[in-house]
């Protein structure tokens, strides 16, 4: 018995386009699992220059997370599923998250849209006795001095699986979730691409390189399958180490 082989499952990734998400929904489809992702542009093509960006054997639909009447509108483009990725997220620098518009949007999409999306597929999941992955990031558990509102909704993301963990158990869904720390990918891009800032950054992580949408994936695939069965309302730190001193 292989208990990595998805096949049969139906997967949803938010916000599976690129990144943490892409590499999480390619690695359920390499394993059998009918992969449906949401994304920002109209279509999958719109990705096909994109670095961190592979979309090829997975369904596309395009959702704006920000909008929660949109999200209880839409009509989904499968009728049954098995596992619910979170994966969504934005960021806005140079203390744009301490007026209420960069606060307001930041909010809406990583953490408001985490309930939405939740409560959308809850009968789903409840019905295939499924699981839900929220990837949120180890800036939960730290400050981070100028993006007040991402450091905020990535806690309330955390204590967000802890009460889904609780509460939904008794519905047979097991809630979860993935701190991921230094990865490189668009939104990590002011500190991956600046040469003196990667090198601050490596020196503090243990492992001695940055994570990847690999090891995140890793650690989903874990959590949804039946190895993970006993764990409830948790959120796995994949960090290398960062966030250990």
């Amino acid at each position: 018995m292989n208990d990595l082989d998805f096949s049969g499952k139906t997967v949803l990734v938010v916000g599976g386009s690129s990144g943490i998400g892409n590499g999480i929904a390619q690695a359920f489809r390499r394993r059998g699992a009918d992969v449906h992702v949401w994304g920002t542009r109209a279509s999958a093509g719109d990705y096909a220059d994109d670095e961190g960006s592979d979309l090829d054997g997975l369904g596309y639909s395009q959702v704006d997370v920000s909008d929660m009447d949109a999200i209880e509108r839409l009509t989904p483009g499968f009728s049954q599923l098995d596992i619910l990725i979170q994966c969504q997220g934005t960021v806005i620098y140079r203390r744009g998250e301490f007026e209420r518009e960069g606060w307001d949007k930041v909010i809406a999409v990583n953490l408001d849209s985490l309930r939405a999306c939740a409560m959308k597929f809850h009968s789903m999941l409840h019905e295939s006795r499924g699981s839900m992955i929220v990837v949120s990031s180890t800036a939960a558990f730290h400050s981070t001095r100028g993006n007040p509102a991402y450091n905020a909704s990535k806690a309330g993301a955390v204590a967000l699986v802890r009460t889904l963990g609780e509460a939904w158990a008794s519905d047979g869904i097991s809630v979860n979730g993935i701190a991921p720390g230094l990865v490189a990918t668009k939104l990590t891009s002011v500190t991956t691409e600046n040469p003196k800032r990667l090198e601050a950054s490596l020196a503090n992580i243990p492992a001695g390189r940055l994570g990847t949408p690999a090891d995140m994936a890793g650690a989903a695939l874990f959590l949804a399958s039946p190895l993970a069965d006993y764990i409830r309302g948790q959120t796995l730190v994949v960090d290398g180490g960062l966030i250990l001193s």
